[in-house]
């Protein structure tokens, strides 16, 4: 009987054991086939499709982004891209590897832009690389420029009785530094290092909206302007929403009237579990500013 009960037992573990295997096995063939099908036929659904590509927040050089931005181009049923904005801009880095990424895929598919709340510095520099460029009346946009900051302290410091040394290779190594002076050599040298970046900003600028050298001039204090404002200044192309820039599609570059628009995930979904822990463990160990990979092309306001 004891041999009667093992031989029972034995035989329910392999029965549980063959039934998660097909399931698994199942399962696996499921996400295989729809793996293949999004591959090749876009996002369920099937079908043609203009695709909507959200750019939010701070932007900063992201591999994954360009990749996705990159497949997007090889995607038969991808008959148009529309580029959401709603940023303050970001590193210069991160708003150039994206211009130039969308540069590379209006080569394959008509692209224009869409400005929601702000689109400013890096995001508009991330803006012009579309063929056309909407916004509402209250949106903010420009800033076109480069900054870097710092903070100096030695005076501070030298009132709490602390006194800092740096022994480094040249005068201009690791400058400008909280704990040095900024000599007039230190200013000249960062001064030009941020110039270099403008005129880099600047040049994309006159080259996406076709304008003159003189033109320069409406936008090189780095002001902020309304839709409005840019419109008038040959900024943007048109006031309106994404409606607008469907029908542009529709009249302008052929697509197809009936197609719909269907947004297409260049980030993990925000809701997911592990982008919150990580988003959790970046405000809360280090500053959002301190992310930041080089200098930055950002729109902030400052408060006292």
């Amino acid at each position: 009987m004891a041999y009667d009960s093992d031989y029972l037992v034995d035989r329910r573990r392999l029965k549980r054991r063959l039934t998660f295997w097909r399931i698994a096995t199942v399962v696996a063939v499921v996400a295989a086939v729809l793996v293949g099908y999004g591959r090749f036929s876009g996002p369920l659904g099937g079908g043609d499709f203009i695709a909507r590509v959200e750019v939010k927040g701070v932007i900063v050089h992201d591999d994954d982004r360009l990749r996705k931005i990159r497949k997007l181009a090889k995607n038969d049923a991808v008959k148009a891209v529309i580029v959401r904005i709603d940023s303050p801009g970001g590193t210069v880095v991160g708003g150039e590897t994206l211009h130039n990424a969308l540069l590379e895929l209006g080569e394959e598919k008509p692209l224009v832009a869409v400005m929601d709340g702000i689109a400013t510095s890096a995001a508009y520099m991330t803006a012009i690389a579309t063929d056309r460029l909407f916004a509402r009346e209250g949106t903010l946009t420009g800033s076109i420029g480069v900054i870097l900051q710092t903070t100096e302290i030695t005076k501070l410091l030298e009132m709490v009785g602390v006194s800092a040394r740096s022994f480094k290779s040249g005068s201009l190594k690791a400058v400008p530094s909280p704990l040095e002076p900024v000599t007039p050599e230190v200013a000249a040298a960062t001064q030009s290092l941020v110039a270099d970046m403008y005129r880099m900003f600047r040049d994309m600028v006159l080259r996406r909206r076709g304008m003159a050298p003189a033109d320069a001039a409406k936008f090189a204090d780095g002001r902020v302007f309304t839709g409005l404002q840019a419109l008038k200044a040959g900024l943007i192309d048109q006031i309106g929403g994404e409606e607008d820039a469907k029908a542009w599609l529709v009249e302008q570059r052929n697509v197809p009237s009936d197609l719909k628009i269907r947004t297409v995930r260049l980030k993990p979904d925000a809701g997911s579990l592990l982008v919150q822990l990580d988003s959790l463990a970046r405000k809360t160990i280090l500053s959002e500013r301190l992310t930041l990979d080089g200098l930055i092309s950002v729109w902030q306001t400052h408060q006292r």
